[in-house]
């Protein structure tokens, strides 16, 4: 389940595509809104001391979860949204998404959905800063967005 700003996409889709992607007994809720790029450039600059436009920025409640099975047992009371467990937040920037959808060769719908797709990976702890890392959670981006019909080559 996700909170959603953003109305370019199928929710229920892309949390369909990410059944199977992770072990949990309870239901995963993250929000994701999507920003101009100043906003995000402001983001960036505040969380990260990057001065600079970036697509995609994520915020976790949690660490050291990749992996690990989401058990309700496990997680304090604060970390609970409406009955769901909170892994974080995401901010997608639309103009960044149109640019790379374009610089790509592929659909904004695509891009978005990659995007958001990267940032819940974050959110359940993946990273990219090492080469085994980044493997694998380039495969797990790519097995989600296949589910959704848009994987490399799909469109």
């Amino acid at each position: 389940m996700l909170i959603f700003e953003c109305e370019q996409l199928d929710l229920n889709a892309l949390a369909a595509a990410f059944e199977g992607e992770f072990e949990c007994d309870v239901p995963l809720v993250c929000e994701v809104i999507c920003t101009s790029a100043e906003e995000i450039r402001t983001l960036n600059r505040q969380q990260r001391g990057v001065d600079s436009v970036t697509d995609v920025l994520s915020f976790p409640s949690m660490e050291n979860i990749r992996g690990k099975a989401l058990k309700a047992a496990d997680f304090p009371d604060e970390r609970w949204e409406d009955g769901a467990l909170f892994l974080g937040s995401i901010a997608v920037c639309e103009e960044r998404a149109r640019e790379q959808a374009a610089e790509y060769g592929h659909s904004y719908e695509r891009e978005l959905n990659y995007l958001i797709t990267h940032g819940v990976c974050h959110l359940l702890g993946y990273d990219h800063e090492s080469g085994d890392d980044k493997a694998q959670m380039r495969e797990k981006e790519e097995r989600v967005l296949k589910k959704l019909g848009l994987s490399r080559g799909d469109e």
